[in-house]
């Protein structure tokens, strides 16, 4: 018998006791139980995203957010800016040229960060574009973008700020309505601590105006269906009742530990990684001016096969990490900590690719990772 550990930043660890919320009969949501358990659920999202936004909740994973951003905002021909610095930067590259946008694409290295400097720019020799798509904390890379000065740049301006918060929320700071965070979205199975299944996007009154113009299809994700089915506590649709009321459970635990908590909690483990892979001589594929707290990617050392460290952690010690996707595949892998993780989830990651390392050739003093995870974890 052994345990399992999940490392990865999605799907990521649900606490015990949102599992068993979870296990309780199923109700109706056209009852007012569930109307109860709904509008706690949103005030509570209220409060993780720092905002007095709407928020609409889909069934769906984050991408499904990301789709609904585009149809409910523009019209076939609208001119957007989309950043693009990893694989989910390209994905909003994708559904605005799927959905016919015209697309001015800021498209970065993926270890690089997106220039602010450049959106202003852009903006300013294209008066006409009516949104800017930024990834805040890219899951592909560890890779963190300034969406605060994005929103102080785009707020001067008629165009909306989309902002992908999927694995940013409830692990980085993310002011949505401070830093003019037009709309800002996440996805269930990050550091919302729940399975995978639901999408929440918050909507300022801006996006909204922006919103009554657009002429593309949508029908399961329409804002409009959601914002009249808010007016009476509901889903425009049948939601996924059980993940919602897991989600009133995590939400609970959040307001008991206190955002700000949140925060540190996982800039300490985020730092306590960093500490124990560069202790062991290994290299960090983010930017030292763009590392976020959701997961750290690793650039896989000289002589060492990438794609057997995952597959070793896996199989051998029980320790599920993620490795690299695209062109980055075998030559980073990444530990996710966002969510429900603590101290010794940490040490046990770091032991267990100690442990990988050595069996696969790379020299290094056994226990030096450790050793320096655990200076920072006892700060």
């Amino acid at each position: 018998m052994r345990k399992s550990y999940l490392m990865t930043p999605g799907p990521t660890p649900v606490p015990p006791q949102v599992l068993l919320s979870q296990a309780k009969p199923i109700i109706h949501h056209r009852t007012p139980e569930y109307t109860k358990i709904f509008v706690e659920v949103l005030e509570g999202l209220q409060y993780i995203f720092e905002t007095k936004n709407d928020i609409i909740l889909f069934s769906s994973s984050g991408t499904g957010a990301m789709e609904s951003s585009v149809v409910n905002l523009f019209s076939a021909g609208d001119k957007v800016i989309v950043t693009s610095n990893g694989k989910f930067g390209d994905r909003f590259v994708q559904l605005g040229e799927t959905y016919g946008l015209e697309v001015i694409k800021h498209e970065y290295k993926w270890h690089q960060v997106v220039k602010p400097d450049d959106i202003k720019k852009s903006l300013d020799e294209n008066p006409d574009v009516k949104g800017v798509f930024v990834t805040q904390s890219e899951t592909s890379t560890g890779v963190l973008n300034d969406v605060k000065a994005i929103g102080e740049i785009v707020k001067a301006t008629n165009a909306v700020l989309v902002v992908d918060s999927i694995t940013g929320i409830g692990a980085v700071e993310t002011k949505t309505d401070e830093w003019n965070l037009d709309i800002v979205m996440t996805g269930s199975q990050k550091g919302l601590m729940l399975p995978p299944g639901l999408a929440a996007v918050s909507v300022s009154e801006k996006a909204w105006k922006l919103a009554e113009k657009s002429t593309l299809p949508k029908f399961y994700f329409s804002w409009a269906k959601a914002k009249k089915a808010l007016e009476k506590k509901q889903n425009p649709f049948t939601p996924a009742v059980s993940l919602i009321v897991g989600l009133r459970e995590s939400l609970k635990m959040m307001r008991e530990e206190g955002l700000e908590n949140i925060i540190k909690r996982h800039a300490q483990l985020a730092d306590a990684v960093r500490a124990g892979v560069t202790a062991i001589g290994l290299e960090l594929f983010a930017p030292s001016e763009g590392r976020g707290n959701a997961v750290t990617a690793v650039k896989v050392p000289e002589g060492v096969d990438g794609k057997a460290i995952p597959r070793i952690m896996s199989s051998k010690y029980g320790v599920t990490i993620a490795g690299g996707q695209e062109h980055l595949a075998g030559k980073i892998f990444r530990l996710g900590h966002l969510g429900y993780y603590d101290k010794f989830d940490i040490t046990t990651a770091l032991s267990a690719l100690e442990m990988t390392l050595q069996e696969l050739g790379y020299q290094f003093e056994k226990g030096v990772s450790l050793k320096a995870a655990e200076k920072v974890l006892s700060s």
